[in-house]
């Protein structure tokens, strides 16, 4: 099987459908954190007792929700929308045995190929990067194989819609 030699991956090309958008729930649960944080710290030095086990509970709980909530500020607020529908979108990467690779090389280039008996794991040869939507209406999907110290691509990135979709969502949900 011959590699591609584009460097361009699911996580680093961008679809001019999918665009990426500040959560506001996620925004309101960090700034619940941090406030709560405050609060514990506050609270801390409203105590009589400073030095009791209690109150450096109380401390390390306050730090650990401000630094907590500061994180998910700046770097999970964000998330992946398709626009046709706007569902969100979410990656992640399965592992094969090598030999399926040509088996997964046609179901992508002929979503009718067969097949039934392929099984993913925690690791493996062949790595199939893939981006869904939750309705299912959009999957991008690349896959690598494992040549040594690096994964390189063996196909472009691909992508598909409507029921195509719904088809290589169906596989890859059992995976």
């Amino acid at each position: 099987m011959a590699t591609q030699t584009s460097n361009t991956t699911i996580f680093t090309l961008t679809h001019p459908d999918i665009v990426k958008r500040t959560s506001v729930a996620s925004l309101l649960y960090s700034g619940v954190m941090v406030l709560l944080g405050i609060f514990l710290f506050v609270a801390v030095f409203g105590m009589t007792d400073n030095t009791s086990t209690a109150s450096m509970a109380l401390m390390v709980c306050g730090t650990v929700l401000i630094l907590g909530g500061i994180f998910r500020i700046f770097w999970k607020s964000k998330q992946l929308i398709y626009l046709p529908t706007g569902s969100v979108a979410t990656k992640r990467s399965l592992f094969f045995d090598l030999k399926y690779l040509n088996r997964l090389t046609d179901m992508l280039d002929n979503l009718s190929a067969e097949v039934a008996g392929v099984k993913s794991g925690a690791s493996g040869n062949v790595r199939m990067d893939v981006m869904i939507t939750k309705d299912s209406k959009f999957v991008a999907v690349q896959l690598f194989q494992f040549v040594p110290y690096t994964y390189t691509p063996v196909t472009k990135v691909k992508y598909f819609t409507g029921t195509e979709a719904a088809a290589l969502s169906t596989f890859i949900s059992k995976m």
